[in-house]
């Protein structure tokens, strides 16, 4: 049984969450006489900075549910007829959001979105009305279910806005699984196995990663075990079950020494942790109580991504992920099994992945080569980062951001005991556009004369997800990255190599940064204020542009701290 200690560091989900129930309220237009009433999109009901009305907030409704229902600590909120009454009006606001195909809008009008915001909102819909049907004024009850169905049907035909987001399946399956459950149509029952098969077509089982893009991303990895857990909970598949168990694996080698997570390791950099899956699957899969017993106790030191600093649409998710965990906490073993980092030394290298970690007698080492070798190495008896190294990132002097922190399949990645090494070129960042009014003009006109047909919705969501976050973008200037570590230290070197007439303006490497479009990325966390990089000064780079080569290298000594910043450049002809 659990001692009493970890008991009180289980209220730590129930406070971060409650905490944000204000926040979520002041969020909702709670006047029954207002047309808007329900909406949790204040910008669009009360700035009027919208031109839209965002569906996915409305996922707040489960939020509302959950504290309506259940005894958490410090719940004012239980059984308050108030909260009643808004969570019905948040339901049947959603149900009035729906297109006629029944999908939803996110990001902008006429997206009709599969995922986010279809399958989430649904799940959550359905969820709030499994808890609070009892006392739903019927007319309310028929509408909701009515947009259910209709957005059941739309999500189980699959995807059509080349969607390759592991999670994205696993939310799917997961809307359309809580749909047949409530409203017991056989046809949703198919499109759910269907829609589970086509989320395994994107599940790496060798290794136990899912695909996010073109990689593995840890924080959305947890995403699809919260996800799938749910599903379990209800349906023991035995499939989902080994998905579970090689998927809760995987991502125990994110959960680091210091207590945060993922991060710059991930094709998409998220840094958050979903602990519901978690606590749902710790009484059958050991290492998932030892995952959440580590990640419970940083968030109750304030680590990870706390629903308190994420933006507004996305701590719409964390406050109901929160609550279900405190829910279904499960009883620590008297023993749990070792982290990765905490195992005996070794190394291990996911080829398909191309992720490397290495466990050694002080230290914890994690790598990702497919992101140009993004790479940390900690102390494992304080938990310090002594090295955190994204890769290199400068301006070329035709303006163009390229970097070597990017998943590009042409990287040539090579791994063995005592370290690795990855080459290929520097890719340019895509992302740094910005609207401008006569381009928002543009858009919005596109998509009222687009919008009214969902093919060319779905494809001119393809294209943008394209444009800003996809593909190679190779740039006239190579790189080697080369890692090795003794007994005595590590050492990573770095050889840069101009081609055609490439020249910088500025350089750096070194740090922690992020470069592709995720929204749920880049939150601070404080192990931030902890590294730095090493910025080129003028001379450096002079040098560097006339020469065209540069070999920079890196000893951080493992008996203790690092050494003051070692990049120590060696020019060649």
């Amino acid at each position: 049984m659990a001692n009493a200690s970890t008991n009180s560091l289980r209220d730590a989900y129930a406070a971060r969450a409650i905490s944000q129930v204000p926040r979520l309220l002041s969020l909702q237009d709670r006047n029954p006489f207002s047309p808007t009433y329900g909406c949790f999109d204040r910008t669009y009901w009360l700035d009027k900075t919208e031109d839209f009305p965002n569906a996915l907030p409305q996922f707040g409704v489960l939020s509302l549910a959950l504290v309506y229902k259940h005894d958490f600590p410090g719940n004012i909120y239980r059984e308050q007829p108030k909260v009643r009454d808004w969570a019905f009006a948040g339901m049947d606001f959603w149900a009035s959001l729906q297109h006629k195909d029944g999908s939803f809008d996110e990001f902008y009008p006429f997206e009709r979105g599969w995922a986010g915001p279809s399958a989430f909102t649904t799940y959550a819909n359905l969820e709030a009305y499994r808890l609070l049907k009892d006392e739903m004024p019927q007319e309310v009850a028929q509408r909701v279910l009515g947009a259910a169905r209709k957005a059941a049907r739309f999500i189980a035909k699959g995807e059509s806005e080349q969607d390759l987001l592991a999670n994205h399946h696993a939310v799917a399956s997961l809307a359309v699984w809580k749909a047949y459950e409530v409203l017991g149509d056989a046809d949703l029952k198919a499109g759910f196995h269907g829609l589970l098969e086509g989320f395994l077509k994107l599940h790496n089982a060798e290794e136990g990663w899912s695909r996010e893009y073109d990689g593995v991303d840890p924080g959305y990895l947890s995403a699809t075990v919260s996800f799938l857990s749910k599903i379990y909970q209800t349906n023991p598949d035995p499939k989902i079950l080994d998905v579970l168990r090689q998927s809760v694996e995987f991502c125990s080698y994110f959960a680091y020494p210091n207590g945060f997570y993922g991060g710059s390791m991930g094709s998409r950099n998220t840094m958050h942790f979903y602990p519901h899956g978690f606590e749902i699957m710790a009484g059958q899969i050991p290492v998932a109580a030892a995952v959440a017993e580590h990640m419970l106790k940083a968030l109750s030191d304030g680590k990870l991504v706390p629903p308190e600093i994420m933006a507004d649409r996305y701590m719409f998710y964390r406050v109901p992920e929160l609550l279900q965990a405190y829910l279904d906490y499960s009883a620590r073993p008297a023993a749990m099994p070792p982290l990765p980092y905490q195992r005996e030394p070794g190394t291990r290298y996911f080829p398909s992945a191309r992720v490397y970690a290495a466990t050694l007698t002080g230290h914890y080492v994690v790598a990702n080569l497919a992101k140009g070798g993004v790479v940390k190495v900690f102390d494992k008896a304080t938990g310090r980062l002594t090295l955190n190294d994204c890769g290199v990132i400068g301006k070329l002097d035709n303006g163009k951001v390229v970097t070597t922190q990017w998943v590009d399949p042409n990287y040539i990645c090579q791994a063995d005991d005592s370290g690795w090494e990855v080459k290929g070129h520097l890719n340019v960042v895509p992302s740094n556009k910005l609207f401008s009014p006569l381009k928002m003009i543009i858009f919005r006109a596109a998509l009222i004369a687009l919008g009214w047909s969902p093919k060319l919705s779905h494809i001119m969501k393809g294209r943008i997800r394209k444009a800003l976050m996809l593909g190679s973008r190779p740039a006239p200037v190579s790189f080697r990255r080369n890692f090795r570590f003794d007994g005595e230290g590590v050492t990573l070197e770095d050889e840069i190599r101009l081609e055609s007439n490439a020249k910088f303006q500025s350089l750096s490497i070194g740090d922690e940064f992020f470069v592709r479009y995720v929204p749920q990325s880049r939150y601070f966390q404080s192990q931030e204020l902890a590294v730095k990089g090493t910025p080129f000064d003028s001379g450096q780079l002079a040098t560097l542009n006339r020469e065209r080569h540069i070999t920079i290298g890196q000893r951080v000594a493992l008996a203790g701290l690092p050494t003051a910043p070692t990049h120590a450049p060696r020019l060649h002809s």
